[in-house]
């Protein structure tokens, strides 16, 4: 005979499965199923067991049977009763060591670099912890019950809108609440864009700028897309050698990985080929909150709303574990994104959504952007100051914004320099690592140096280390 007990969690504290089975009648199978799970675990030291009552009705058997069950487990020292107490497991019945369920092992951690110099993290200590926790309390207690629901592909309306005013005002958006769709973050705002083959809302081939994250790269070759690298020069993407390309990516408000903005009359030059091309301009907003040498440079969006895709995200200015993104679209795309994106499929949690809502409603959102560019400006001018005094050598570009430096190295000594740092502990990306496979590599040799992600108690000792590392003129 087979019984289940699996209802008495508001007894124990979690459901339990016995099977009742074997010779010897109801209380002997009763007592060998409470004995196993006793014995491997399930039952920890310490458990309190249902009433004699309750456990019975649960098994569907007659109360002295739990009763004596429990009396054979107690006079053996599984189980322990006391008056006031009820019957609980014992303290000393451990389980044993070969039971049935194998203890995992914790897989030996991996040792990184002494100091992490890499591109593309921010100071993930200055998680703004205490204004979060607020805003994520105020959104949860204010959130209408249908936010707990199925919800919208195109994301939680109250962050649309808070995305609207903010996007407006810090980096000249012209867009409305409509034509936003959250996502979680600049990869997926990409495979949504262009999916798989000819399935995607966009297609290739796509112009690229020389110089970028391969990761990306990679993304759009898996989907199908090819991909043409544009020039760059102090300017900026050479926009004006596009042709035929069916649309462009660009990092107009800060190249990546070289810097600078791209020129106000490339800006001009990229638009009228858009417009005359009928294609679009896929605009990855990357560093724009983050400047220190230079006025804002506005958003390539609000030249032509109906001729860009406007996509940013909080990775860099909050936190990459947060994964909330956002596409700014033209009115044309806001459906075929939606389709692309699904029923319920692959979406940002709404509690997060509604939480960056409020963060940015509250006006959190610029305190803690303020206080992160000064922080990263400081460290900045510690990279600059270290590099001045130790590797006078070595001319830094790409300064005037963002999270990360470029070091200009003499010709033909880039890798053996990447190698060098590596063996004294230093991890630093080489800026050949970003070159797209077919294009010339016109950017020289050089080092890209991220100065956000390091630990402060750790950063000069890891300034000292890399200025150590670095060719002679």
């Amino acid at each position: 005979m087979t019984k289940s007990w699996v209802n008495s969690a508001e007894r124990i504290g979690a459901d339990l499965h016995l099977e009742l089975s074997g010779p010897g009648g109801r209380r002997a199978a009763l007592t060998r199923a409470l004995r196993e799970a006793v014995r491997g675990g399930r039952l920890a030291p310490g458990t309190r067991l249902p009433p004699y009552r309750s456990l019975a009705a649960d098994l569907g058997v007659a109360r002295n049977t739990v009763a004596d069950a429990y009396a054979e487990l107690v006079a053996e020292g599984w189980l322990t009763a006391r008056q006031g107490s009820g019957t609980r497991v014992a303290d000393r019945a451990e389980p044993l060591r070969d039971a049935v369920r194998t203890p995992v092992k914790t897989p030996p951690r991996e040792r990184g670099p002494r100091h992490d110099l890499r591109q593309g993290a921010p100071d993930a200590s200055a998680f703004p912890r205490v204004a979060w926790s607020a805003c994520y309390r105020r959104a949860l207690q204010t959130a209408p019950n249908e936010a707990f629901g199925p919800g919208n592909p195109a994301g939680r309306r109250e962050l649309r809108e808070a995305l609207t005013e903010y996007l407006a005002r810090a980096r000249g958006v012209r867009t409305e609440p409509d034509r936003i769709v959250i996502c979680s973050g600049f990869a997926h705002a990409l495979r949504l864009l262009f999916g798989q083959g000819a399935g995607g809302v966009l297609r290739g081939p796509l112009g690229v700028e020389a110089y970028g994250l391969d990761f990306h790269r990679g993304l759009l070759t898996t989907a199908g897309v090819r991909t043409v690298p544009l020039p760059l020069d102090e300017h900026g993407a050479r926009v004006d050698v596009l042709g035929r390309e069916r649309a462009v990516l660009l990092t107009p408000a800060h190249q990546f990985p070289t810097g600078g903005p791209l020129h106000p009359e490339r800006r001009a030059a990229v638009i009228g080929w858009a417009r005359a091309r009928g294609t679009v301009v896929l605009e990855d907003d990357y560093d724009g909150e983050f400047r220190y040498d230079r006025k804002p440079v506005g958003a390539l969006q609000g030249l032509d709303p109906e001729r860009v895709i406007h996509l940013g995200s909080v990775s860099k200015s909050l936190s990459p574990a947060l994964r909330l993104g956002w596409m700014v679209l033209p009115e044309r795309y806001v459906g075929p994104v939606l389709a692309a994106k699904g029923e319920r499929e692959g979406w940002a949690s709404v509690l997060d959504q509604l939480a960056l809502a409020e963060f940015i409603v509250s006006g959190s959102y610029d305190r803690h952007v303020r206080r992160m560019r000064q922080r990263y400006r400081h460290r900045r001018d510690r990279l600059v100051a270290a590099l001045t005094e130790h590797a006078p050598q070595v001319e830094v570009t790409g300064i005037a914004a963002g999270l990360h430096a470029v070091l200009r190295l003499p010709p033909g000594t880039e890798r053996s320099t990447v190698k060098a740092a590596a063996w004294q502990g230093v991890a630093v990306d080489g800026l050949d690592a970003f070159r797209h496979p077919q294009a010339a590599a016109t950017m020289g040799d050089g080092l890209v140096v991220g100065y956000a992600a390091a630990a402060e108690h750790a950063y000069g000792a890891a300034l000292e280390a890399l200025c150590g590392v670095l060719p002679p003129g």
